[in-house]
């Protein structure tokens, strides 16, 4: 059993990403701005903001994995990048993984190729542009973290939201630093298959101080 903190645990992917540690049996703490209307038995559900360092601190001590899956909008735009330098900070040197849910901009299009950044930064409306260099903004800060910290970050494939109402297949397709598309040209996944890749890595390490991304 590990000790899981998942910082925003009551959006779309932590949400998900709570009801599958705690459905695998582990120590599960869900930290959020208010307490979810709808909660899984035996998780332990906090009231507070990760942008507090007292409250931060708390929530990871002691953790075998801290899960990020804070949306950077409202009075989280522009902030991110803050609570991930503090997370580097309190857990290098220790024995926590510290995973981060990101954004599908990384990815190369093709091996070797550009990114998906490069090729749709100009196309992308003002208003979403901060959000998304938010992600790039943090994948950066962990390649530049310090070796004794053990980190994964996780990348969405290009369509990935609650909006989309994209079914749960209960499996998922992995892949690396490419963005991923099915063969009919999707490249998708549920928050439910997000969260069995993510509870896969935390389990099974394959990503340490890497990224990978997951299709469904």
């Amino acid at each position: 059993m590990a000790r899981i903190t998942v910082l925003g645990g009551s959006g779309y992917a932590g949400t998900a990403v709570v009801a599958e540690a705690r459905r695998r049996g582990h120590d599960v703490t869900a930290l959020s701005r208010t307490l979810p209307e709808a909660q899984v038995e035996g998780v332990e559900y906090r009231a507070g903001s990760a942008l507090d360092r007292e409250v931060l601190a708390e929530v990871v001590s002691g953790r075998d994995a801290v899960v990020v899956a804070l949306s950077p909008r409202g009075d989280m735009a522009g902030r991110l990048e803050g609570i991930v330098e503090a997370l580097v900070e309190l857990l290098d040197g220790t024995s926590t993984r510290l995973g981060y849910i990101g954004g599908a901009s990384s990815l190369l299009v093709a091996e070797g190729g550009p990114s998906v950044w490069d090729l749709s930064h100009e196309e992308i409306p003002a208003d979403v542009k901060p959000e998304i260099e938010t992600g790039l903004n943090a994948f950066e800060l962990l390649k530049h973290s310090p070796d004794s910290l053990d980190w994964f970050y996780v990348s969405p494939p290009q369509d990935f939201g609650a909006w989309l109402g994209t079914p749960s297949k209960g499996r998922y397709v992995l892949g690396g630093d490419v963005l991923l598309r099915d063969e009919g040209g999707a490249s998708t996944i549920s928050a439910d298959d997000l969260a069995l890749a993510i509870l896969d890595e935390i389990e099974t390490p394959k990503h340490r101080r890497g990224r990978f991304t997951a299709i469904s």
